[in-house]
């Protein structure tokens, strides 16, 4: 079994070496991208596929914690 390793494309938004911004605003589109077209929508896993490449699961973690416990500082 060989698996396909991808990583993130380019995007003209976030031209630095600096991922952070990018992996940020990944994660808050898949979510509002879920929360507009519901779990099932296909084409919200981009969004996935991206922040889950970019982030540190560290993070990922703790802002599914902050969102389950209704302290998430962003808006989705």
């Amino acid at each position: 079994m060989t698996a396909k390793l991808e990583t993130a494309p380019f995007d003209p938004r976030f031209p630095n070496q600096n991922v952070t911004r990018y992996c940020y605003q990944s994660y808050i589109d898949y979510h509002r991208c879920q929360k507009k077209r519901g779990s099932n929508y296909e084409p919200c896993n981009y969004f996935k596929k991206v922040f889950t490449s970019m982030c540190p699961n560290a993070w990922v973690e703790k802002w599914n914690d902050q969102i389950e416990g209704g302290t998430f500082p962003g808006r989705i």
